[in-house]
This record gives structure tokens, C-alpha cells and sequence, in this order.
């Protein structure tokens, strides 16, 4: 598979020190810190974004010859990303299995204690391929590798090794099941069980996020085989998913040590609805109290429960994550004004 540059040129080099945090994200840093410290990562969906410049990024630090560098700011925004954030969701991983250069390139950009949390590639998560152009020769053949634990592990985990400990967790995204067996949630939960049993999921934290709203119920037997392994189902605000309020009303919903959230989409809102309101993601612009106060009350659960909390904010939920995540937190009664 063709390899992907995902830095461009690679870190920058020199013993320059470390820039400081920008004044208008202090407080923000200061609060994800110590909720970082009660084992609760709140982070983002990627972050490469310019319409973060003034709020998280310093427009000056990227500039070459007097002119801002989009190059520049993509090679080393992650750096100074991962001093706001103690994480972030990586979706490059999704399309791809990166090489041990990107990974070294990637792990030696970030903050000691950054968490990275990854999905697990579509190779293993794809029955179908859809029927795209970018697929190639593949677009619409059914995916030899669909749940295929042993390439799973040579590919990935085998390289992600070294890095445990810079790992929040692995997510499996499960697009929506149309037709075929696995449309039935027995069905699915069987598969999941037999690849789950192949993996090492006591040395890494695994979710699973599905797209199919009945799987998730009470009494799910998606939930007794996620309990089974110590994996977490991954709570998903997506727009043909139950709310998040909804899925935290399930009383199974919590089937691991850890816990894992992914904020996408406001339920019945479609991704490119939501690009084409929201883009370039420089401030909130539709808040959604609802997924808000479930936010909170996700946060403050896990935290009573002592279990450790990682959630993704995505530009396209309201309109800006940083925003998002600046006032949820401050909502928290021992981090608010």
C-alpha cells in the first residue's frame, strides 16, 4: 500500500526551546491538565486546522520569510497541539498502516504523557469496500482481510510496541451493516468475539465503535462480548446513532476499565451538512446543549467510577472542538469561573 507522508518533512530539528503556551489557552491547558491526572483525556478529532490559528496555534510560529507556511504548520503544529491537550484522536490511521519512520516522527513531536488515540484501519474493519474511486480496483469487492487479527497484529500492533505507553486507545469503527449475516447483532457480536479473542487486549486498551443503532440495547449481545474481553464500546455522536444521552441510558453501556467517546455529529446531521455549515472551524456555531450536558454527565461518571475517560470533540459537532471543549470544561463546577 502506497505510504502516506504524514508530516511532509519530518519534525524540525535545532535545540530551539519549546514555545509557550498561547495566553487565550491557558486555562484551557490548565484544566485538561488536571483532569488528565484524574485519568479523564479530552482531546480532539485530528489536528491539523488552521481556523485554530489565534486560539490554540501562534500564526508567528509558522511563518517563513514574513509569510505564513502552511507547510511549516502542518510538519509542527502537533508540538505545540500537544501542549494544550494531554490527546488526540487519530484518524490518518484509518486509511492506512503508517510506517516505523512515521511513527518515530509522530511519537517524537509530542508532550511527555500525550496520549494518542488510534483507529484501527479500515483494511481490518471493512467487509465491503465502498464502491469510490479511491478504492481503486477494489471499490465495491468484499475485503479479504475484513477482521483479520493476524494482520492486525504484524501491521500495527507489533509497531505500535515501543509506544504503549503514549497510547490512549485503539478503536475499532464499524460502519453501518446493511445486509449480509452481519446485520444480525448475535451475528456480529460472534465475529467481533473470535477476533477480539485473538488479540492482546490485556496489553492494549481496545473500543469498538458500531454504526448500527440496534446493536446497541440493553442486553446486546455486543455488550456481554465486549464485556467478555475487557473492551470498551465507544460512545458516538453520529447521525444515525442514538444520541449519547440515550446510549449512557443503557445500563450495559460501560463494558470495560476504560471508557471511550467519540463526539462526530450531531444526531441527523450527514458529515458534508455539516462540513458546508461549520468549515473553517474558527468558532461554535450551532451549540447542542443535549450532547453537551451528556458530555458532562459521561465525565463525571466515569471520574466517580475511577475509570479512565477518553473523548474526541470534532469540528463538525458544533463547529469548533476547541471551543467546545473550552466551555464544557468550564462547566465542570471545580473547573468553572
Amino acid at each position: 500500500m502506497e505510504q502516506t507522508d504524514l508530516f511532509e518533512d519530518g519534525p524540525s530539528g535545532g535545540n530551539t526551546p519549546p514555545p509557550e503556551v498561547l495566553p487565550q489557552a491557558a486555562a484551557l491547558a490548565e484544566r485538561l491538565r488536571l483532569l488528565a491526572g484524574q485519568h479523564i483525556y479530552l482531546g480532539t478529532s485530528s489536528w491539523k486546522y488552521e481556523g485554530w490559528l489565534g486560539r490554540i496555534y501562534d500564526p508567528k510560529r509558522y511563518e517563513t520569510r514574513k509569510r505564513f507556511s502552511l507547510k511549516k504548520f502542518n510538519r509542527e503544529c502537533l508540538s505545540d497541539y500537544s501542549r494544550v491537550f494531554p490527546t488526540v484522536g487519530g484518524d490518518f490511521s484509518f486509511y492506512q498502516f503508517p510506517s516505523d519512520e512515521a511513527w518515530a516522527e509522530m511519537m517524537a513531536q509530542v508532550s511527555p504523557g500525550f496520549r494518542f488515540s488510534l483507529k484501527i484501519p479500515e483494511e481490518i474493519t471493512v467487509e465491503r469496500f465502498p464502491d469510490l474511486p479511491r478504492y481503486g480496483r477494489r471499490a465495491g469487492q468484499s475485503n479479504p482481510a475484513f477482521m483479520d487479527a493476524s494482520r492486525l497484529c504484524d501491521l500495527l500492533l507489533a509497531r505500535l510496541e515501543p509506544y504503549r505507553d503514549r497510547l490512549g486507545v485503539l478503536m475499532f469503527e464499524f460502519g453501518t451493516i446493511h445486509d449480509g449475516p452481519l446485520r444480525e447483532v448475535s451475528a456480529f457480536a460472534g465475529a467481533l468475539d473470535r477476533l477480539l479473542s485473538c488479540l492482546p487486549t490485556r496489553r492494549f486498551e481496545f473500543a469498538v465503535e458500531v454504526r448500527n443503532r440496534e446493536f446497541v440495547k440493553a442486553s446486546s449481545p455486543y455488550f456481554e462480548c465486549l464485556r467478555s474481553h475487557g473492551v470498551a464500546h465507544c460512545l458516538n455522536s453520529w447521525t444515525r446513532m442514538p444520541s449519547l444521552a440515550e446510549q449512557l441510558a443503557v445500563p450495559e453501556i460501560f463494558t470495560a476499565g476504560h471508557a471511550a467517546a467519540r463526539l462526530l455529529l450531531r444526531p441527523g446531521r450527514a458529515y458534508q451538512q455539516a462540513v458546508d455549515r461549520f468549515a473553517p472551524y474558527e468558532k461554535v456555531q450551532e451549540p447542542y446543549p443535549e450532547g453537551r450536558a451528556a458530555l458532562v454527565d459521561l465525565i463525571r461518571r466515569c471520574r466517580a467510577d475511577g475509570r479512565s475517560l477518553y473523548v474526541y470533540v470534532n469540528n463538525r459537532l458544533e463547529g469548533s472542538a476547541i471551543q467546545t471543549i473550552e466551555e464544557v470544561t468550564a462547566e465542570l463546577p471545580e473547573y468553572g469561573a
